[in-house]
């Protein structure tokens, strides 16, 4: 218990951060429902759950190592459960968000470093492989958990057990911190708020206006897109210059820029990234289609993409084996091909009148081609720094990671989003229903074009506009596949500068 105790409770510490990634995903009908809003606004909490951990995990790493790492464990712990219990009582989007986005997001920014830092404190050696082994599996297992749990708990009981049962995790990892040990020296040197802030704002514009298009376009008279894109470019930019600043003089910027002239390192965050954005478009817009389509319930559209998780389950540790007589970089571009070949699947299969079981093929394929991926580009990316820079690159990795997941439900949501409207002003302007209905649709596309994908304006339960919305909502989910396939083909060719194989440091 004293060696092995410790790696039980950061594992599930972990195991609660993935969950909560997409717990939400499943539950899209009911909450619109409950909450009286739209897809947009939970794009919205989905995209800012992540946004907050892109954001702030570096930091939250930096302050580890400034007041203890076992501290900022508990404190982000702590925070996550206060997070859990706002978003179990919200009985309206801005409370949600502040729960589960901000509060949340908060403390599993300071949990997540903490969890990777404490591992490697304590094990050496082969333990340590063992004991890193068994923690990334048990972010697979919560890959796998998560649209079930969500989906079961919506179902049977309320999509706020979802967050509930968080409380009570938090309150056994706290016991359990009593065993862990943190003897590492602290970090003197201050935090960057600075730079916290810069990289925040600019991430934070950037998915406002990637999500906001919905309603105003991306180039309208009101071009609060473009606007909020480029600003939020702009300051990026001027977080770099700062951050190269403050390096120059001896500080100790939370992103080191020389990170970003290691070719292989930059080559593996960038992959990271992109499969994240296409990883997370998708398991956003598939359940649309799954609910708003094919009328599943939470419980069976958490089935239906179980192919997904178990693929990623049974072929990341698998990927581990064929690693010694396989390169890394080889393994690395099969599962890349693979999520290619996956997503074009699913494209060609999904019709309006299909099974679920129909999207098994497509699915599981797709979870074999992350499955290679993910085991392998965390070793080429952090092999190719120094050990004294691993700690640093890990939490740019991450941050690549997070930056995908948000811009992945930002920016393929609203691929998709915007989609089901073109193809609606398009069916309904060509005569498809009457003139009646079509001011109706026409007064709804402008007042909440967002509401359409669950056809809540009484209006769409007209069986002849059901039909329309429904085809529209089909479309905009193949486009959505289309983007995240065009992501996965941008992976696959930053993947020709990676190394061969991972370096092998002492």
């Amino acid at each position: 218990m004293k060696k092995w105790g410790p790696l039980f409770v950061l594992s599930l510490a972990l195991t609660i951060i993935i969950i909560d990634t997409t717990l939400l995903n499943v539950s899209l009908a009911t909450l619109i429902r409950e909450l009286h809003t739209n897809l947009r606004s939970l794009q919205w909490v989905i995209s800012a759950y992540s946004l907050t951990l892109a954001a702030f995990t570096v930091t939250g790493g930096r302050m580890g190592d400034l007041f203890g790492r076992k501290r900022m464990f508990c404190l982000g712990a702590i925070l996550f459960a206060i997070g859990s219990f706002v978003a179990s009582i919200s009985n309206n989007i801005p409370t949600l968000l502040l729960g589960e986005s901000i509060i949340e997001g908060i403390g599993a920014s300071l949990m997540m470093p903490a969890t990777a830092s404490l591992l490697v404190a304590k094990y050496r050696g082969h333990d340590r492989a063992i004991a890193f082994g068994i923690w990334g599996g048990a972010a697979a297992a919560a890959s796998v958990i998560g649209p079930i749990l969500g989906g079961f708990l919506t179902t049977h009981y309320s999509w706020r057990w979802g967050f509930r049962i968080n409380v009570f995790v938090v309150a056994a990892l706290l016991v359990g911190s009593l065993i862990i040990e943190d003897n590492q020296p602290r970090n003197p040197k201050r935090i960057d708020y600075l730079g916290v802030l810069l990289s925040a704002l600019g991430l934070f514009l950037i998915v406002f206006g990637i999500i906001e298009s919905t309603t105003y376009g991306w180039w309208g008279p009101k071009p609060v897109t473009p606007l909020s894109v480029g600003a939020g470019i702009v300051i990026l930019v001027l977080f770099a210059l700062w951050e190269r600043r403050l390096e120059a003089r001896g500080g100790a910027p939370i992103v080191s820029m020389r990170l970003f002239r290691n070719g292989p390192f930059l080559a593996g965050a960038s992959i990271t990234g992109c499969l994240m954005l296409s990883q997370n478009g998708i398991i956003f817009s598939l359940p649309v289609f799954l609910q708003s389509v094919l009328m599943l319930d939470a419980l069976h559209t958490g089935i239906a993409l179980l192919p997904m998780s178990i693929g990623l389950l049974i072929f990341s540790p698998l990927a581990g084996v064929l690693a010694k007589r396989i390169a890394n970089k080889r393994l690395v571009q099969i599962g890349m091909a693979l999520s290619i070949i996956a997503l074009f699947t699913l494209y060609f299969t999904l019709r309006e009148g299909i099974s679920p079981q129909a999207l098994i093929p497509g699915l599981a394929l797709y979870g074999m081609g992350l499955g290679f991926v993910l085991s392998q580009v965390n070793n080429l990316t952090l092999s190719s720094v120094s050990v004294k820079e691993a700690g640093e690159a890990s939490g740019v990795s991450n941050t690549f990671r997070q930056i995908g997941a948000t811009l992945g439900a930002a920016l393929i949501g609203a691929v998709m989003l915007n989609t089901i409207v073109v193809h609606l002003e398009y069916a309904v302007n060509a005569g498809t229903v009457s003139p009646a209905l079509r001011n109706e649709v026409h007064e709804v596309l402008r007042s909440e074009p967002t509401s359409i994908a669950f056809g809540t304006p009484e209006v769409f339960r007209n069986p002849q506009l059901s039909r329309v919305r429904a085809e529209a909502t089909t479309e905009g989910n193949r486009r959505a596949l289309l983007y995240g396939a065009a992501f996965a083909v941008l992976g696959l060719v930053v993947s020709t500068k990676l190394p061969e194989r991972a370096a092998q440091h002492e």
